[in-house]
């Protein structure tokens, strides 16, 4: 049996205590050995918790720990890069949550280091995980549906739920949209091959000052190959209940995220072919990060197959040209 992995966390904020640390606590192949936050009795009380016999409150004392084989970084976004680089140059794996970086410069960065110190980095683009789009992703990869034309997708939450350093835009990199639309224009993206990107268009809606972040964003992507993705996520909305929704259209059939379902024409007739044993009863975000948390360490072990996450760079490109459309209210080409 190989020994497990040793890893350490960095940032133990709201995602490491809802999916991370509970996973990784329970996953084969896989040792904690190390917790890192400033919050340094929030860090020993989850480290006592999930038996975790090491706690730092920096990150260049964690990295000279010469146990680590790998680092899951989940702090705020504008430290994503910085932490992701000492990593490297310490020749530990990262997998850090997203965005990888503010902007495709940090992107390309990251990668750069990445190379020289021939260590493997990943991005927690968890949705790519999920049980109900392993399905879709199959159905479409087959050809069941056809070509995908486009996804429509959005989040409209009834009280901002955001606080501190994600309102603070040098911090997050922007407000709902790289909270909520990000991850979902990284899936659309996923789902469609990474098509090349031609223009963009959006119109967003943020309080006065460079500092601030947007409450709402609506984006509209064209690419080639005739696909377009729709993003429309507001988190200030006046609403009883929160919605949440991914829908797919191809030219043979659609599918949906919330709730699931797939549709395929069978003999001109739309017909319900959802495959059931995708819908899992568990959580879908837990589901989706054991899943992640799992490819991680096989592809440490070589046990999977490493694709260096250079898509991020268009990820990011588009994401930058959102924002540069909505600042400027004009269409940005690609």
């Amino acid at each position: 049996m190989k020994p497990a992995l040793r890893i350490g966390v960095i940032g133990v904020g709201a995602i490491a205590q809802v999916a991370q640390l509970p996973t990784l606590a329970r996953l084969r192949g896989a040792q904690l050995v190390a917790l890192c936050d400033n919050d340094g009795p929030k860090a020993r009380a989850l480290a006592e918790r999930f038996g975790v016999p090491d706690v730092f409150t920096d990150i260049d004392e964690m990295l000279e720990f010469d146990e680590l084989d790998a680092v899951v970084i989940s702090t705020p976004s504008h430290l994503h890069e910085p932490h992701t680089l000492s990593a490297l140059a310490a020749g530990v794996h990262v997998l850090c949550e997203r965005p990888l970086a503010l902007n495709v410069r940090g992107v390309e960065r990251i990668l750069a280091a990445a190379t020289r110190s021939d260590r493997k980095v990943a991005v927690a683009n968890n949705h790519r995980f999920r049980s109900d789009v392993q399905a879709v992703a199959a159905f479409l990869r087959g050809g069941e549906l056809g070509k995908l034309s486009g996804v429509r997708t959005g989040a409209y939450q009834s009280k901002r739920a955001a606080e501190g350093w994600r309102l603070r835009r040098a911090e997050s990199g922007g407000g709902v949209f790289m909270e909520q639309g990000f991850a979902m224009l990284d899936l659309a993206m996923w789902l469609a091959d990474f098509p090349e990107p031609v223009r963009v268009s959006a119109h967003m809606e943020r309080g006065r000052g460079a500092s601030s972040v947007e409450d709402a964003m609506l984006a509209v992507v064209e690419c080639e190959q005739g696909k377009t993705i729709v993003i429309d996520v507001n988190w200030a909305v006046t609403s009883q209940e929160d919605r949440w929704w991914f829908d797919m259209l191809a030219t043979r059939g659609s599918a949906q995220l919330s709730p699931f379902k797939v549709v395929k024409a069978l003999n001109a007739t739309p017909a319900d072919v959802t495959p059931r044993g995708a819908a899992v009863r568990e959580n879908a975000i837990t589901q989706s990060y054991r899943a992640e948390l799992a490819h991680f360490l096989a592809v440490l072990r070589e046990e999977a197959a490493y694709e260096a996450p250079s898509d991020q760079v268009v990820v990011h490109r588009i994401a930058e040209a959102i924002y540069k459309s909505a600042d400027e209210e004009r269409e940005i080409r690609l």
